[in-house]
């Protein structure tokens, strides 16, 4: 990683914006990487302007490399004001805002953040596998099962795990 990039994540991660929960968040999106071991929640808000439903906060918990938690941090920023299409329509590099390109080592967590920022909006029919059938009617599943299965509240968490072709560190 070059000097400049490195200088930007540490100045990001100096006064990380829209860390934590968020308290009545319309939307939660949850997405992990097993092979770098990361994983991010993103929090939605949303509020009616100008006749539109847009985004009024969002929110992040990382665990994950100062890059991801820089990139999420600038993302949440970034989304501010956008409806969930316009949202939805970014990608990686844009989510990276002022940090600019990432090395390809590192593209990976703009993928993190992107992911958790889909699984957030996306509509929980197409966002959500389906789970293989319980051994029986009377049993609850093992945790992978449980985690895919939808929640009965509104704004619950979803799990979602991502292609295992992302690159890594």
């Amino acid at each position: 990683m070059n000097d400049d990039l490195q200088k930007r994540i540490t100045e990001a991660m100096r006064d990380p914006k829209n860390l934590g929960e968020l308290e009545g968040a319309d939307a939660v999106g949850t997405v992990g990487n097993s092979d770098c071991g990361e994983m991010l929640r993103m929090w939605i808000k949303y509020k009616q302007e100008g006749g539109r439903k847009v985004i009024d906060r969002a929110t992040f918990q990382s665990f994950g490399c100062e890059t991801a938690i820089a990139v999420a941090s600038l993302a949440t920023e970034l989304i501010r004001g956008k409806t969930a299409e316009e949202a939805l329509a970014m990608k990686g590099d844009e989510l990276a805002g002022e940090l600019g390109p990432l090395p390809p080592m590192k593209i990976h967590c703009a993928q993190l953040v992107e992911g958790a920022l889909r699984s957030a909006l996306a509509p929980a029919a197409s966002a959500i596998p389906s789970a293989p059938a319980a051994a029986s009617s009377n049993s609850t599943g093992g945790l992978l099962e449980n985690m895919l299965q939808p929640t009965e509240k509104p704004g619950g968490v979803r799990v979602v795990f991502l292609k295992p072709d992302a690159p890594k560190n």
